[in-house]
């Protein structure tokens, strides 16, 4: 069974890298994910994001390619093993410095890193090693042991679905949802209004578009927090500008009060800052202008 599933390597990780590389170079969402994403801190910019993004998503499919066309040979898998090394060092980062952000792995996923991308690299990368030492091609056991090929197809693919983060976009979640219009959602109080946690809060804003675009005025932890006409006010303390024109500002953040991961769409986050010292609105102009931020509204 090790060496039918060994020859079957290369077809598994021509199929995972041909599946992820797609979603990078052609799909509609690395647009979308990739200012969310630790390559954006990484490089200070979303826009060199998608690109990079994009070129990694092409260099996945010609590796799928190159595994399936060139199995005997070993650069393919020695390439794969090198790209495998090089997700983890990049999901190392992004833990240790953006743990709020996405990988942009699979250009879905918007939710921060987990053991699942580490999993994954290092399948890549095992996998890459293996397929470099392997000397037989993937259609040998495809003919020898049809039957048994086909069940460590099934189960290969079945645990790359599960260390997936589309295992929650298309089934969990889906499942989730189902389960709360049947049985109704857990934080439901009196009258049927949703109570969902400051937690949830908290966690919804550090993973939308508004606060990565404010967040370097941002200087604190939560400070406060209280409910108006169905929103939930977030108060943070921050300096705005620089030099001596810096300044101390309340920055507050508005979500929709029933609003958690579970919600479909963006979050609508509402933004304002107001000066420590006046209580006067400051940059007023500046939020209502803020470029290709959909989600970035001024609290009046």
């Amino acid at each position: 069974m090790l060496s039918l599933t060994t020859g079957l390597l290369p077809l598994l990780l021509a199929g995972l890298l041909a599946w992820t590389g797609a979603a990078k170079a052609l799909g509609p969402d690395v647009v979308r994910t990739a200012p969310k994403t630790a390559l954006a801190r990484l490089l200070s910019s979303s826009e060199r994001a998608v690109l990079v993004l994009r070129a990694t998503g092409w260099a996945e499919l010609f590796l799928a390619g190159a595994l399936l066309a060139a199995p005997g040979s070993a650069l393919p898998g020695a390439v794969t093993a090198v790209l495998g090394a090089g997700f983890l060092g990049y999901l190392g980062y992004g833990r240790a410095r953006a743990p709020q952000a996405s990988c942009g792995c699979s250009a879905s996923e918007d939710t921060p890193v987990t053991w699942r991308a580490f999993a994954r690299a290092a399948l890549v990368l095992a996998g890459g090693l293996t397929a470099a030492g392997a000397r037989r091609t993937w259609w040998n056991p495809l003919g020898d042991r049809p039957v048994a090929s086909a069940v460590v197809l099934a189960v290969g693919a079945l645990t790359l679905f599960a260390l997936s983060a589309d295992l929650d976009r298309r089934l969990l979640l889906p499942l989730r949802r189902t389960r709360l219009r049947v049985f109704g959602h857990p934080l439901t109080g009196r009258g049927g209004t949703r109570r969902v946690p400051v937690a949830a809060s908290v966690e919804l804003l550090e993973n939308s578009l508004a606060w990565h675009a404010t967040s370097p005025v941002v200087r604190s932890a939560l400070l406060d927090h209280w409910e108006s006409d169905g929103w939930r006010i977030l108060h943070y303390s921050g300096v705005h500008g620089e030099g001596e024109t810096a300044r101390p500002v309340a920055v507050l953040f508005a979500l929709d009060a029933t609003a958690g991961r579970d919600t479909p769409g963006d979050p609508v986050v509402r933004v304002s800052y107001v000066d420590a010292d006046t209580g006067a609105p400051v940059a007023a102009e500046e939020l209502r202008a803020a470029p290709g931020r959909r989600s970035l509204r001024l609290v009046e």
